[in-house]
């Protein structure tokens, strides 16, 4: 991402408004995710909670359509890795990581009500698609919420984990697997 120099904001300073603003529109619909941050600055009605509802709906329409087809555990690991990108994407519109958390958390459930038989599959790259995201979501919780909040996520947390640990192929993970939500060392 390109750093705007001196040079930059004064020329930036010298625009009239009408010019400023023809240029902040063209800008807006070149970029969709430029447009998101400007709507979500902008507007009053559009708060966290949209942006949530906006990228809950995606991630649920990337499971549903997306996680077909013959070779399903490789349609589940490409629908997981754009997940992860959407979730990232929502993270930059709102700045929230809290609203980060809760896209994971929503992204979990929804492997975990409709997804886990695939984790017995003979390809390993859904499930460990899957408790990276877990393991994520744990250093999320334990690095920017207080300790306070942690009891909102924990049950739901500790539960995933649970799930991930009962799974044979969780012994040949490549990066450590918490067992549950605990204090950071």
């Amino acid at each position: 991402m390109p750093v705007p120099s001196a040079e930059f904001k004064r020329a930036l300073k010298q625009l009239s408004d009408k010019e400023k603003e023809a240029l902040l529109l063209r800008a807006a619909r070149r970029d969709a995710e430029l447009y998101d941050t400007l709507c979500y600055e902008l507007l009053p009605d559009v708060d966290s909670e949209t942006v949530f509802e906006q990228a809950s709906d995606q991630i649920h329409e990337l499971f549903a359509v997306g996680a077909t087809g013959r070779l399903l555990n490789r349609s589940l690991t490409k629908a997981l890795s754009k997940t992860v990108k959407e979730v990232a994407r929502a993270r930059r519109i709102s700045k929230d990581k809290r609203l980060e958390i809760d896209l994971n958390l929503y992204a979990l459930r929804h492997i975990f009500e409709n997804y886990t038989g695939q984790f017995e599959s003979p390809y390993a790259g859904f499930f460990t698609a899957t408790a990276r995201l877990a393991a994520r979501t744990v250093q999320l919780v334990q690095k920017n919420l207080h300790e306070d909040l942690w009891l909102e996520y924990k049950t739901d947390l500790d539960d995933f984990l649970t799930q991930l640990h009962g799974r044979s192929k969780s012994r040949s993970l490549k990066f450590e697997l918490p067992r549950e939500l605990t204090m950071a060392e």
